[in-house]
């Protein structure tokens, strides 16, 4: 176990009245409340000498220490592999992921991913007291391709999450689905959590009816709440759709669960039902053709949110990648 010796804190005037976290953010070597939080919560610092909350609230006679903790060499290696950059500068990156590419190191994934990647592109990244790795702020599945921002330090990081936990980040998905919505546009939304039997699925809560709650105002023992746009760009006769989705919520398979139980799962997805949707089109050709997928069709078209450091309105917008834009460009007039 680690023996942890504390060095007294200067108190700045400026921290009185401020919550914990937030008045330990003000100091030069930590910067931001996610890392003063880690500290807190790692029994690093100390207020009087004894542990406390964040949220205790610093008076002028509070004596403060902390507990600097030793940098941590990081096991992950470089990933000679070729990213697509839209921008770059100390504070964050914006990347085209392509399909194919795990954003974060997993069971399987241990040195080929995203984070290995961006490891091997920049060495400014400056995480959590010593650690270099990218902060990841938000996800998108292996085979779901399109904009995703990355923050370099903890500052930005915090203040993205910010922004995606305050539902203010512009983000437009598309996506080719098995199926036709009955109305053009229209909104879903559940409560999304572990399916019950296969654990690598993500599913509807459902309620005694065995229907999906829908009141989030009351919420079930478990399950996260997830709201999804969506507006049908085109329809086919033959049974196929070309939807722009908007993301509220951002929950893991979010889109890909709720298009399945909504009766139009997206085409190429096969952990949630599109080999058995695929039955019911009638043309033997396009079933053949839609049965070729190389992944399923799902695209993170658009990006926007504040850059948490100047302010400035970024926005980002990326077509199709080449291995289903052909394709999808055969059966839908509107693919950019």
């Amino acid at each position: 176990m680690e023996n942890k010796e504390f060095q007294s804190i200067e108190l700045l005037p400026e921290m009185i009245g401020l919550r914990l976290d937030k008045a330990l953010s003000l100091l030069p070597d930590i910067r931001s409340r996610s890392r003063a939080e880690s500290l807190i919560n790692q029994g690093r610092i100390l207020v009087n000498d004894k542990t406390v909350k964040s949220s205790h609230s610093i008076k002028a006679s509070d004596q403060l220490k902390i507990s600097w903790p030793t940098a941590e060499p990081t096991t992950l290696q470089p990933y000679d592999f070729k990213l697509e950059i839209l921008f770059e500068d100390s504070d964050l990156l914006v990347v085209n992921k392509p399909p194919g590419l795990v954003v974060h190191p997993a069971v399987g994934h241990a040195q080929d991913t995203l984070v290995n990647a961006l490891i091997a592109h920049a060495d400014d990244f400056d995480m959590k007291f010593g650690d270099e790795r990218p902060g990841i702020v938000h996800r998108l599945d292996k085979d779901t391709s399109g904009v995703l921002v990355v923050a370099k330090n903890d500052f930005s990081q915090e203040k993205l999450s910010e922004q995606f936990k305050a539902r203010s980040v512009h983000r437009i998905y598309y996506a080719a689905c098995l199926g036709t919505p009955a109305k053009t546009e229209g909104v879903i939304q559940s409560y999304l959590a572990r399916h019950p039997i296969d654990r690598k699925k993500f599913a509807n809560v459902l309620g005694d009816d065995h229907r999906p709650l829908q009141n989030q105002n009351d919420p079930p023992e478990f399950g996260k709440w997830a709201v999804t746009k969506y507006q049908v760009i085109e329809r086919s006769s033959q049974g196929i759709s070309y939807l722009q989705l908007k993301l509220e919520t951002g929950r893991t398979h979010q889109i890909r669960v709720h298009l399945s139980e909504f009766g139009i799962p997206i085409i190429g997805d096969h952990l949630y039902g599109s080999d058995r949707k695929l039955k019911s089109i009638v043309s033997s050709h396009l079933r053949e053709k839609l049965s070729q997928f190389p992944r399923f069709a799902l695209h993170a078209a658009e990006l926007g949110f504040i850059h948490p450091r100047t302010q400035e309105n970024l926005s980002f917008k990326v077509n199709w990648p080449e291995d289903l834009r052909s394709t999808l460009k055969g059966l839908f007039k509107n693919v950019p």
